[in-house]
């Protein structure tokens, strides 16, 4: 999927990370590296992966 002219290759990816900064990054700000990462950890694993399914797992 990774090659020149392939305009699907990392659609999915790029929807994926335009929702999780205007979900969660833009909306605060964290005083440790750390606390971002675990932040982001808790978005996915707690929010975005059980409750948002990509449409195209069904």
């Amino acid at each position: 999927m990774y090659r020149k002219g392939n305009c699907y290759d990392n659609g999915a990816v790029e929807t994926f990370f335009k929702t999780i900064k205007a979900e969660l990054i833009w909306r605060r700000s964290w005083e440790t590296q750390r606390q971002t990462e675990m932040a982001i950890f808790k978005y996915i694993n707690g929010f975005y992966n059980p409750r948002r399914h990509h449409l195209a797992l069904g």
